[in-house]
């Protein structure tokens, strides 16, 4: 169940002393509530930006437009620089971010269900996960949220040293 999930990995940023801030494209927003629904979620969830439009991603996330204009917005280089944007942005450890295409139609040339997730750390490290797809809008919405998730909680317990399940 995402909400144990979504426990676990605040549990883990709070014994790290390290918060997060998500940017989201496709999922509108479905991350941070996630992470909200926690109670106690404030002590380590910073906040985040849904970053829909290519523009939100070039002026308030920093995405280089020169990269916008090369591969479009669904690109993992783009998720990496989401992920960096919002981290600075919220003044959090961790940036968690997602961007891809949900349907119906294929958007820069990408099939419906390409997705990429990327977290950026500390020192600049940056964990990137590709993501094919498959289903209805609201199923890869819902599964880009399982999936992003899962990446920062791999990411926080091999910073840890824990092993994931």
């Amino acid at each position: 169940m995402i909400t144990v999930e979504v426990a676990q990995v605040l549990s883990m940023l709070v014994r790290q002393a390290a918060t997060v801030a998500v940017a989201e494209s496709l999922t509108g927003g479905l991350i941070g509530a996630a992470f909200t629904t926690v109670s106690g979620s404030s002590k380590a969830f910073r906040g985040g930006v849904i970053a829909y439009a290519t523009d939100v991603k070039r002026d308030l996330l920093g995405v280089p437009e020169g990269l916008l204009r090369r591969e479009g917005a669904v690109h993992p280089d783009v998720a990496a620089a989401m992920a960096t944007g919002v981290a600075r942005l919220c003044g959090a450890t961790y940036g968690l971010a997602v961007t891809g295409v949900a349907g119906p139609e294929p958007q820069d040339g990408k099939p419906v269900g390409t997705v990429h997730a990327a977290v950026s750390g500390p020192g600049g490290q940056i964990w990137a996960r590709e993501l094919r797809l498959n289903g209805s809008r609201e199923r890869i919405r819902v599964e880009t949220v399982d999936e992003a998730i899962d990446l920062l909680a791999r990411v926080l317990k091999a910073n840890k040293g824990e092993h994931s399940g």
